[in-house]
This record gives structure tokens, C-alpha cells and sequence, in this order.
């Protein structure tokens, strides 16, 4: 049952993505245009689509989708060894990264598997343990389903160790599916110990809403802004690029998995 609930949320998230539900819609859309009973709604459809594909592929419209999670929480600051450490962050005794996926390509290093988010993620881990001498690196993700592949967080813990942490402070959680599980399985791992979290900005509301419903005492280190520009500008909402399409893709998708974490309790 959990199982079928795990892949009806996957799907339903998929298709309710932007690009996927505008080429539903449009596709639709055209096959009812053809019949005379549907010509209208058809049309209505296909142009409904066209519509919500151009809105999403704006550059202002993307900015401002994930902007509105990035804000939450501020990253960490610049952290040197002759200047002493934010008190929330010298407290922590875990640095958790997040997954973010990563494709297997034989032949490549580790670094080059992971995706832009997960690289982005594991370099800010790296980052902040390396000023925790007390703290031990907690990596998280499954196997991408490849026959033989590795988990990801075996590439998370190999980019790791080339960046300069000792393998015996890393801790390995391979069998989390999604943030919900990750969070679960790091509260059997810490207990009551403070964590720095670090994941993706726009995912860290998400992900921080999760792991205090484990009661887990998490410090936000966000990482892998989407939104780099410190504010929108009116020049943004004059162009349409696949920039803008993934930026709004990131900020409805974590809206849909908060409603989802909602509604399951």
C-alpha cells in the first residue's frame, strides 16, 4: 500500500509539472479539436496550454515562483577559521545532505554523475563540516534503479572524501526514497541532536516542515539558489527561456509536495 501510494504521488507530481500538463493539454486539446461534438473545448484546451507553457517559461514568472521559497531561509555565511561560527551552526553535531539525484555513466567520476543540485548540495556540506571538527557528515539517496548502479549516496560520499572529509565521518542512508523517509531515517540516526540541513533553497521549507514533524532540531543551510538575481527586475518579465521553464518547474512542484505532506498528515 505505502508502495502504491509512493508511485501515485510520482505520477501525479509528474503530470502536473508544467511542461508535461501544457503538452497533455495541448495534445488533448488538438485531438478534440477534430471532432465537432468537442471542437470547443478542444480549442479551449490546446489554448489553455499554449497559455500556461508561455506563463511558466518567462523569466519573471520562474524567478518569481521560487523566490518565494528561497527567501525563508538565508544561506550560511562566509565561514573562516579566525572568525568565530554562527552560534546555531557551532551547536550542530550532523551536517545532513540531502540527495539530489545523479545519472551513471561508467567511466566517470563521482562529481560528474551527480546532478547541479546534488554537487551544489554536497560542496556546501563539505563546506560546513570541514569548519565542525565534532560533526560527522550524514549523505542520503537510493540507487537510481540502474542494474548495478550505485546509491547516491555512495557518489555523495566519494565526492565528499576527494573534497577533503575523512571517510570514517561520513554516514551512508541509501534505502530514503524522498525527503519524508530521509527525514525519518535521520531522526533513528541523531535522536535529539542539532542537525544542519542542507539541501536545495527552494526545497528547504519543504524539507525543514518535514523534519520537525520528526521532531528533529534542524539549523537550514541552504544551497543551489535557483533565483541568483538579489531581486526581480521588470527586464525578467520580457523573456521566455528554458531558465524560466525550470525555475517555475521547482517552485510548483515543491507547492504540490507541500500540499501532498499536508494532506497525508
Amino acid at each position: 500500500m505505502i508502495g502504491m501510494l509512493f508511485l501515485l504521488k510520482k505520477l501525479v507530481g509528474f503530470w502536473l509539472m508544467p511542461l508535461p500538463l501544457s503538452l497533455g493539454l495541448i495534445g488533448m486539446g488538438a485531438l478534440l479539436w477534430c471532432c465537432l461534438r468537442w471542437r470547443t473545448l478542444g480549442r479551449a484546451m490546446a489554448l489553455g496550454g499554449c497559455v500556461w507553457l508561455g506563463v511558466c517559461s518567462n523569466g519573471g514568472v520562474g524567478t518569481w515562483w521560487v523566490r518565494g521559497l528561497e527567501d525563508r531561509f538565508p544561506a550560511q555565511p562566509v565561514l573562516s577559521a579566525d572568525v568565530p561560527l554562527p552560534s546555531g551552526l557551532a551547536r550542530c553535531r550532523w551536517v545532513a545532505v540531502l540527495g539530489g539525484g545523479h545519472s551513471v555513466v561508467p567511466g566517470w567520476s563521482a562529481n560528474q554523475q551527480l546532478s547541479t543540485s546534488a554537487l551544489a548540495r554536497v560542496v556546501e556540506g563539505v563546506r560546513i563540516v570541514r569548519q565542525l571538527p565534532q560533526a560527522r557528515l550524514v549523505v542520503s539517496g537510493p540507487p537510481d534503479g540502474t542494474e548495478g548502479g550505485p546509491a547516491h549516496a555512495a557518489l555523495l560520499r566519494e565526492v565528499a572524501v576527494a573534497l577533503g572529509v575523512e571517510a570514517d565521518r561520513i554516514v551512508e542512508i541509501s534505502s530514503a526514497r524522498d525527503t519524508a523517509e530521509e527525514a525519518a531515517a535521520l531522526r533513528r540516526l541523531v535522536g535529539d541532536d542539532p542537525v544542519a540541513l542542507v539541501t536545495s533553497a527552494w526545497h528547504m521549507p519543504r524539507a525543514v516542515a518535514l523534519f520537525q514533524s520528526e521532531r528533529l532540531d534542524v539549523l537550514a543551510s541552504p544551497a543551489d539558489f535557483a533565483a541568483r538575481s538579489p531581486s526581480l527586475r521588470p527586464l525578467d518579465f520580457m523573456t521566455w527561456n528554458v531558465g524560466g521553464l525550470e525555475r517555475s518547474t521547482k517552485g510548483i512542484y515543491e507547492r504540490i509536495g507541500a500540499a501532498w505532506a499536508w494532506l497525508s498528515g
